[in-house]
């Protein structure tokens, strides 16, 4: 049997710059070359060679829920929290508390934002 390794997560998005402001501001991620062809689509990395594409759908109905997400761990959740406040993004512990964080059954503390099509970014001190 082979074995994997996470490679990249790709989302459809309706504007591709808009959203590539708000990963670059917020997640404060690198964008890089989109080695695979020559499309709109744009690439992120998030470190250690594994990368965000994010491909333009401008007519695509974007469904999402908080159980769909993606997750992100930093070591101390606080300096982030301070940083989504100053950019006036609003963010939630699991149960949809306003601006509130969460800690696990395991003691590894969490929160939830939406990007701007609306899906769900989970960041946890799950280093």
């Amino acid at each position: 049997m082979p074995t994997f390794s996470f490679n990249h997560i790709a989302l459809s998005v309706k504007d591709v710059d808009e959203s590539i402001d708000f990963y670059k501001k917020v997640l404060q991620l690198d964008e890089i070359e989109n080695t695979a062809s020559n499309s709109k689509t744009r690439w992120l990395s998030l470190g250690e060679g594994k990368q965000l594409h994010l491909i333009p759908r401008p007519d695509a109905e974007i469904k999402t829920n908080k159980a769909v997400h993606f997750a992100l761990a930093t070591e101390d959740l606080s300096p982030f929290i301070k940083h989504l406040e100053a950019l006036n993004i609003d963010y939630s512990d699991w149960r949809d508390t306003p601006n509130k964080d969460y800690v696990r059954k395991d003691g590894i503390k969490q929160i939830y934002f939406q990007d701007p099509n609306g899906y769900w970014i989970e960041i946890n001190e799950d280093v």
